[in-house]
């Protein structure tokens, strides 16, 4: 059997429409990877669900918390068991098949090549976005640009999240010092990478909305991505560019 390097992580709330069809696809993606349900106690069953999953395939793993505490906080309390347990690479996906589960060979192909961290983008070499409106389209395309004009990252697509790292990216982090939640999360995860001079890659992706549940889009998730990007640019004093890493 070959060895399995990478664990896919995916909070869950509300998602029971969705989640037995994702950890078959998850899985039939390829052998070399686990699957972590991380479930925010979701009142539809979801969880139960999940545990269902975990009884039926040992690749299949679910963490409980007691509430809905937002994505960031789901996806640190993942890395935390995925850095405990020696995976290689981690990756980031939703559940609700906006992030197609046949990318993940592309990630960890990428991954091998030399990144420590693998972006999937929806708009490197053009938008590939299907199903949303143009406002929403706009509103996800501007914020990008915003962030490369405050903070320098070259990125086309710094507030996605279909993510992988490798495990010596997770380890440099100090996760009780990440504060956003939200787009913001993922903006100040991947920022942070950069800053220490970790190397980023792209891949393109195709991203769908989602056809089954409810999106978790609000209005705070848009304005904690604001103001997470002026303070990770004032923290680093203005600096455009990363430093020098430490580890190599």
């Amino acid at each position: 059997m070959d060895p399995i390097d990478t664990l896919v992580i995916i909070p869950t709330y509300n998602e029971k429409e969705n989640i037995e069809q994702m950890a078959a696809a998850v899985l039939d993606a390829s052998p070399h990877v686990d699957l972590l349900f991380v479930d925010d106690n979701s009142p539809d069953g979801t969880g139960q669900l999940a545990d269902g999953l975990a009884k039926a395939n040992g690749r299949v793993h679910v963490m409980h918390r007691t509430a809905k505490d937002g994505l960031g906080r789901a996806y640190i309390a993942g890395f935390r068991w995925a850095l405990e347990r020696n995976y290689r690479f981690v990756m980031e996906m939703d559940c609700d098949f906006s992030h197609d589960p046949k990318e993940i060979p592309n990630f960890r192909r990428k991954i091998m090549e030399g990144n420590d961290l693998v972006l999937g983008s929806r708009y490197v070499g053009g938008i590939r976005v299907i199903n949303w409106p143009l406002s929403r389209l706009m509103l996800s395309r501007g914020a990008g640009i915003y962030v490369q004009i405050i903070t320098g990252m070259p990125f086309s697509d710094p507030t996605g999240g279909f993510k992988c790292f490798r495990r010596e990216v997770l380890e440099a982090y100090n996760f009780d010092k990440v504060k956003a939640n939200g787009y913001g999360f993922q903006i100040e995860m991947t920022h942070k990478a950069w800053m220490n001079g970790f190397r980023i890659g792209e891949v393109p992706i195709i991203f769908e909305d989602r056809q089954q549940g409810a999106s978790k889009m609000s209005g705070n998730i848009v304005y904690e991505a604001l103001w997470v990007v002026w303070t990770l640019a004032v923290r680093n004093g203005f600096r455009r560019k990363p430093r020098v890493p430490t580890w190599s």
